[in-house]
C-alpha cells in the first residue's frame, strides 16, 4: 500500500503529465514519487524529465474527493495488486503507466493471469461481430479474462459475449472512469463491474477521451495480456497499433482472416501475409497459457 504522501505524488504526476511519460517514470523509479515530485516542483530534475511535464500546476482535490466517494480506487507500483508481471515489460520505451485508476471490486493482477485481448474495427461487418463473440464467449467459458477497449464494433461484442457466458472482462478507457465513452455503453461497463470486471485507466477522474489517448491506450491493451488477437481492422485501424505493441513487447498476436474484398480485413491480412501475426479461426488456436514473455 501506498503511504499518503506516495499516493498524492502519484495523483500529482497522472495530472500533470501526459501519458505515456517514460522519462517520468524512469525517474521515479530511482528517486521514489515524493522526491521525484519534489525535484519537478523546485525544477531541479533532469530536462527529459520536465519536458514530459505539461500541467506543473496541476491539482489532485476531485481525485481524492473520488478517492474518498469510492467512485474509483488507484492503483500504483506500491500495491500487491500492481500486475508488475504484465507492466514491467512495458520498459522506457513503451512508458510505464504512473498508476492506474480502477473502477469494481476485482483485482487487476488476478484478472489478467491468463488474459487475452481481443480488439478490432469499430466499424465492424457481421462477420466481425460473429467472430469476436465467439471468441470472447469461449475464451471466458475456458476461465480466461478477456480484454478489449470498450468501443463499438469489435470490442463491444468482444465484452458483451464474455458478460453473457458469465466471464470477466475489463475495459481499458481512453478518458476518465468516471467517464463513459461511447454514451451508449453505460451499461455495458455496468454490468462488467457488476460481475466482477473491471475499468481501468491512467487518465485522472474528469479526463475526456482524445486522439493521442487512445493511441497510448494501445500499449496498455498489449501489455495486460499473454496474447493479442485482432478480428477484423482496416488499413488505419487503430488496432493495428494495438498489434504492433504487442509484437514489441514480446506477446503473441493473432489475426483472424478475412475476406480479400473487405476493407475492414485489409489490415489484419497484411499482419498475416507479413507474418506478423499467426492466423486463429477459434480458440484452440490461441496460446494464452505461455507467460509473459
Amino acid at each position: 500500500m501506498p503511504s499518503r504522501d506516495e499516493l498524492h505524488a502519484r495523483l500529482f504526476l497522472l495530472r500533470a503529465a501526459e501519458p505515456p511519460a517514460p522519462a517520468i517514470h524512469q525517474y521515479v523509479a530511482v528517486h521514489g514519487p515524493v522526491d521525484a515530485v519534489a525535484r519537478i516542483r523546485h525544477g531541479t530534475a533532469p530536462a527529459a524529465v520536465l519536458s514530459e511535464i505539461t500541467r506543473p500546476e496541476a491539482e489532485i482535490d476531485n481525485d481524492l474527493r473520488a478517492l474518498d466517494g469510492g467512485t474509483a480506487r488507484l492503483l500504483t507500483p506500491e500495491d500487491d495488486d500492481w500486475p508488475f508481471g504484465r507492466l514491467t515489460s512495458l520498459a522506457a520505451s513503451h512508458g510505464v503507466p504512473l498508476a492506474l485508476w480502477v473502477r469494481g471490486s476485482g483485482s487487476l493482477a488476478e484478472l489478467t493471469t491468463p488474459a487475452v485481448t481481443v480488439t478490432g474495427s469499430r466499424a465492424s461487418s457481421a462477420y466481425g461481430n460473429t467472430v469476436a463473440a465467439d471468441l470472447g464467449y469461449e475464451l471466458a467459458r475456458a476461465g480466461v479474462t478477456v480484454v478489449s477497449g470498450g468501443g463499438l464494433g469489435v470490442d463491444e461484442e468482444a465484452h458483451r459475449s464474455t458478460l453473457a457466458a458469465d466471464g470477466r472482462t475489463i475495459v481499458v478507457l481512453a478518458n476518465g472512469v468516471d467517464r463513459t465513452h461511447p454514451h451508449q455503453h453505460a451499461r455495458l461497463y455496468q454490468t462488467v463491474i457488476e460481475q466482477g470486471g473491471l475499468l481501468v485507466s491512467e487518465y485522472p477522474i474528469g479526463t475526456p477521451p482524445a486522439r493521442i489517448r487512445f493511441h497510448a491506450r494501445c500499449r496498455l491493451l498489449a501489455a495486460l495480456a499473454a496474447a493479442t488477437v485482432i478480428v477484423e481492422a482496416g488499413q488505419r485501424s487503430g488496432a493495428l497499433a494495438v498489434a504492433r505493441a504487442a509484437g514489441e513487447l514480446g506477446r503473441r498476436v493473432y489475426g483472424v482472416p478475412g475476406s480479400i474484398h473487405s476493407v475492414t480485413s485489409k489490415g489484419v491480412n497484411e499482419l498475416l501475409r507479413t507474418g506478423a501475426a499467426t492466423v486463429a479461426s477459434s480458440v484452440e488456436h490461441i496460446n494464452y497459457q505461455e507467460g509473459v514473455r
